[in-house]
Parts: structure tokens; C-alpha cells; sequence
């Protein structure tokens, strides 16, 4: 079982087979009902950041909603990865945290092109309950081969924007690949399909964990698993109709 989700990958399911099991095993309910938990909370507050951030006057200290929300969400997601154990306590923490974030980059791209963020939640949720029926139906059944080639891809692309950030912070930027030209439009349309087929690999990842009796915690580990890759898409899907919005 393979998945180019770092939150879902081999090595966190093989460690959790040694896992404590007193505390029940992991269920395919059990996770649609923290997926649903950690979602709600991640749209709490983004609803929370997004209004006063459209307000127009926020409190002084709002200011410092966005660095501290980025410290979270990168310091709770490494300490989850590596320890999954944490995820029941640290999950919905990391979800409010990442909620902040995404509100205010919403209301940003909202600011600037009225409507997109609705169509981007109706995209990303239409590709997420696509994806879906088609997985449950077995119209996709991931092979290894093609799980070994998103993992590659997504790999790729990780380091592509640690290399392309190091590089800007010397002056040096890649032409037309970030802008709103044809490379640009296609350079976002080929991550949003990829994280569009992560999905897929989580799926399976959620499948294979629960028929092999995980521990309960790692429930909550694969709804964070999940919503790192559905925040991940939706703010792909948003930069891509921002890139079409601004050639009109």
C-alpha cells in the first residue's frame, strides 16, 4: 500500500500494526466521523479569519493571525507525521490553526476576483465526492505501478518548490510557470489533477488500514492525512481559476 501523501504513506501503517489496540481498532465510520470533525473545526475558522479579515478594520492583534497560524500548522503537522500517537489531541488543533490560513488567503483571492472562492469549494468538493464514488464503485483500484508514479510525482513537485523557494530568495525566478500565460494555466492544471489522485491514494490508504485493524488513533491520523490533501487541492484549484480569472 503506497500513497505520495506524506501524512499516509507505508512506513506510519506498518508502525501502527505494533500499535496499542485496547482502545479498539480503526473503522471506516470512525474515520468519516473525524474527517467530518476536523473539517468542521478547519471551517470554523477559516469563517472566523475570513470575516475579519473582509471587515476591512480588524483588531490590532489580528495582524499576527497569519504567522502564528503558518507556525502551527507546520510545527502540529510535522509532530503528527512523525508521531501519529498525537494525532487524536493535536488534529483538531492543526485543523483550527490550517482554518486560519486558508480564510485569509480566501478572502485575499476573493478581494481581487469576486465568486472564485465558492467555486472553488464546488470544484473541490465535486472532485472529492467524484473521486470517491468512483473508488467505492471500483471504477479506481490503484495499482502499485500507478501509486508508485503518483508518489514520484508529488516527490518531485515537493522538491520543485523547495528549489523554486531558494531560488527566489536570491532574486531568481522561473518565467511564465507562476504567471497566467499557457505554461502557467498548464503548470496548475497538472498539480490539480495530482492532488486530485492523491485523493485516490488515501482512499486506499483508509481501506487498507482499516481492514488490517489499525489502532483507533489512527483514525484520526487518516482524517488528517485527508485534509491535508483537500486543503492542498482546493488552494490549488483556487490559484488555477485566479490564473483564468485575471486573463479576462
Amino acid at each position: 500500500m503506497r500513497t505520495s501523501n506524506p501524512t499516509l504513506n507505508d512506513t506510519v501503517f506498518e508502525n501502527s500494526r505494533t500499535g496499542n489496540r485496547a482502545d479498539g481498532v480503526m473503522t471506516l465510520n470512525g474515520t468519516v466521523l473525524k474527517t467530518a470533525i476536523l473539517t468542521l473545526l478547519l471551517v470554523t475558522s477559516a469563517s472566523w479569519s475570513w470575516k475579519l479579515y473582509m471587515s476591512g478594520s480588524p483588531p490590532a492583534w489580528f495582524g499576527m493571525a497569519l504567522p502564528v497560524g503558518v507556525i502551527l500548522y507546520f510545527v502540529l503537522g510535522l509532530i503528527i507525521s512523525f508521531k501519529p500517537t498525537t494525532a487524536p489531541a493535536l488534529a483538531p488543533v492543526y485543523a483550527l490553526s490550517n482554518g486560519v490560513i486558508v480564510g485569509i488567503i480566501s478572502a485575499m483571492y476573493e478581494q481581487q476576483f469576486g465568486g472564485i472562492v465558492l467555486t472553488a469549494v464546488m470544484l473541490t468538493c465535486g472532485i472529492l465526492f467524484a473521486l470517491l464514488a468512483a473508488y467505492t464503485t471500483g471504477m479506481i483500484k490503484p495499482s502499485e505501478n500507478f501509486k508508485l508514479g503518483i508518489a514520484a510525482a508529488t516527490g518531485g513537485l515537493c522538491l520543485f518548490y523547495l528549489v523554486t523557494w531558494v531560488l527566489g530568495m536570491f532574486g531568481i525566478h522561473i518565467p511564465g510557470l507562476f504567471g497566467n500565460g499557457p505554461v502557467g494555466i498548464a503548470f496548475s492544471g497538472f498539480v490539480v489533477v495530482l492532488a486530485a489522485l492523491n485523493l485516490v491514494l488515501d482512499f486506499d490508504f483508509i481501506e487498507n488500514g482499516c481492514a488490517a485493524g489499525a489502532p483507533k488513533y489512527m483514525e484520526w491520523y487518516a482524517a488528517f492525512g485527508l485534509l491535508v490533501t483537500l486543503v492542498w487541492l482546493y488552494l490549488e484549484i483556487l490559484r488555477l481559476l485566479s490564473k483564468l480569472r485575471s486573463r479576462n
